[in-house]
Order: C-alpha cells, then structure tokens, then sequence
C-alpha cells in the first residue's frame, strides 16, 4: 500500500492503494465513478477507456502509479453537455450502451488530435472499441457531426 495523490475530473484525491492496481478499480471501487465499464481486463475492447490528459488509455491496465498527476477524465467528467454526449442522444448511437463512455472518450480524444477526422481516421481511431450491439455506423455520424461534418 501506498498513498498516491491522483486528479480526476477536476479533483484531487489522496489514496492508499496498492501501486499496482489498476486505474479502472480505482475509479469504480474506491471513487465510486462507475461509467468507467470493465469488459475484457486485458486491454482489448475498450469499454474502460478514460483520457489521461488528452489520450485515450485502458484503464484495466494503467495503474495510478502509471498516470502520475496528469489529468483523468472519465464519462462522469465530461459533463451531460458535451457535444459528443449530445451527438449521441441525437443520433440514438447506443443500444445496450454498456460500451458508450469508453467510445465517447476514444471519440474526445481523437477529436483533440484531429478536429475534422475522414471515415478512415474514425475507423482507425475507433478500432480498439468493440460494441456488441454493432452501432459502428451511429457512432462514426455522430463523431462526424460532434466535428461539424454532419454526415
């Protein structure tokens, strides 16, 4: 155990945990943010996805330690009004929605990097992110439309 000093959403937390465990468990158990999904733990399908400053990273596997005193955003932190959010009620982009913060993150991030992304940058983006549903196709309009492309 140790005590780390962690900011997420805008606050600054001091903890005791293990150095080693994941950032995911973190937010859910000892936060209490529970739009952070667990899916896989292996980093595979991206339902865990959070921005560390502006990239996106599988929070099943970064710890604490990993993170230093960048920023954590998680769904929690975006806030209600986020275009993307907005986008995506709009377009009625999920399903069972279980998968959705983590693709809404994925989608923040590669907005930072590049505001008017093509097709191929989303699907490149987007890869890492599985949905079960298969709303693939809502969710490229809606990043398009979060851009201004409106497609």
């Amino acid at each position: 155990m140790a005590t780390i000093r962690i900011r997420v959403n805008g606050h600054v937390h001091e903890l005791d945990v293990p150095l080693d465990k994941p950032l995911l468990w973190i937010l859910r158990d000892d936060l209490g943010l529970k739009g952070t999904k667990y899916g896989c733990g292996v980093s595979e399908c991206g339902s865990c996805t959070v921005l560390v400053g502006a990239e996106a990273v599988r929070s099943c596997v970064t710890t604490a330690a990993d993170v230093g005193d960048a920023e954590i955003t998680t769904i929690e932190g975006l806030g209600g009004d986020h275009p993307l959010q907005k986008a995506w009620i709009e377009d009625e982009v999920p399903q069972c929605g279980y998968c959705q913060p983590g693709q809404i993150l994925q989608a923040a991030a590669l907005l930072h990097e590049n505001p008017r992304p093509s097709d191929q940058d989303i699907d490149r983006a987007m890869s890492g992110n599985l949905c079960r549903c298969g709303s693939y196709q809502r969710i490229k309009r809606a990043i398009h439309k979060t851009a201004g492309g409106g497609r």
